[in-house]
């Protein structure tokens, strides 16, 4: 009787857990779950910096990257977000990030600009791949969403982080869409978190007519906010639409989950936030001595903090969100 008991027992306890799992499989529609997923490759150049500023083409390495295209819930053409990452390569605050889009109907294009190049990461050695490279791959991948036909070729906007946020920030320049962007499409917004600003280009206050919205953590001291700062108030000078909001205490990489809280120091990160850089003469990147830059100057340091900020993540993702329902008429 007692190994009936216990049988019959047993026998209830997986009945209700089946149940219970029945009940969380059961296929409830959910917004954040893209309605379709596609690869796509995406050509593009590897140059350096210097053959970018320059619009020299012939400098540059043909080079086939990837994309993963996810498509919201939603009929017909959809607005759509172009996301790049930073230094550390693709990770999983992407996948944050396009769920918080497919939410409000956008789909997302998370461009993946190492793995094609045989890089998963640039922090610890930021000479390995162009400072600037990311924008051209950013047009590249503009050119292939604006003709794709569950794209709205007029509602697509760019979102990068750190290195990718520097690439999203500058790709509004007039002079490198002129040069470079081929797409015969044009950004609707500019959303770039936590920018590297230590360097003066020619002409870069001139912008596209679009909106730029920048995100900077007010103790980040791996790309320092007050640079951004100074950028913003001499664009606003010239009359760009161009905002950026400070989040207290929230440090570089705020807004990935899966960073360390507080921000624990990343040792072998390069930093140039005690450099003082401009383009003198055209396509040449000088330091305050007027030397030509490298990493290896003595301006360049190691240990920044990176890490997540709660706080600041959920306020910025609020912000984004609010920003391209305005924007994208959602």
């Amino acid at each position: 009787m007692a190994l009936r008991r216990v049988a019959l027992s047993l026998l209830t306890v997986l009945a209700a857990q089946g149940a219970l799992a029945q009940q969380a499989l059961s296929p409830m529609p959910v917004p954040s779950v893209p309605s379709r997923i596609e690869l796509h490759p995406v050509p593009t150049l590897t140059l350096p910096d210097a053959a970018f500023l320059k619009g020299d083409r012939t400098a540059g390495q043909p080079t086939t990257l990837a994309g993963e295209l996810r498509i919201a819930q939603g009929d017909g053409r959809l607005p759509a977000v172009i996301l790049l990452h930073g230094s550390g390569g693709l990770s999983s605050a992407a996948d944050m990030w396009a769920r918080d889009f497919a939410e409000i109907g956008v789909s997302t294009f998370l461009l993946d600009y190492f793995t094609g190049r045989g890089l998963t990461s640039v922090s610890a050695d930021q000479s390995r791949l162009g400072r600037l490279q990311a924008i051209l791959d950013a047009y590249q991948a503009l050119a292939i969403l604006a003709k794709h036909p569950r794209v709205d070729p007029n509602r697509i906007a760019l979102i990068g982080f750190s290195r990718g946020g520097q690439a999203t920030l500058y790709a509004s320049l007039q002079r490198f869409h002129d040069m470079w962007n081929k797409s015969g499409a044009e950004f609707a917004a500019y959303l770039p978190f936590y920018p590297d600003c230590m360097t003066t280009f020619v002409d870069d206050t001139k912008i596209r007519p679009v909106p730029v919205r920048m995100f900077h953590g007010d103790v980040d001291d791996y790309n320092p906010a007050p640079q951004c700062t100074a950028f913003m108030q001499r664009l606003k000078a010239a009359g760009v639409d161009v905002t950026q909001t400070l989040y207290p205490g929230a440090s570089h990489s705020f807004d990935n989950p899966t960073g360390g809280n507080p921000a624990p120091v990343s040792a072998s990160s390069q930093t140039v936030r005690k450099c003082q850089l401009r383009e003198e003469p055209l396509g040449q990147i000088v330091n305050a001595q007027g030397v030509p830059f490298t990493y290896k100057d003595p301006c360049v340091e190691l240990g920044p903090h990176v890490g997540y900020q709660p706080e600041a993540s959920l306020a910025s993702r609020a912000a984004v969100r609010a920003f391209l329902k305005e924007r994208f008429k959602l």
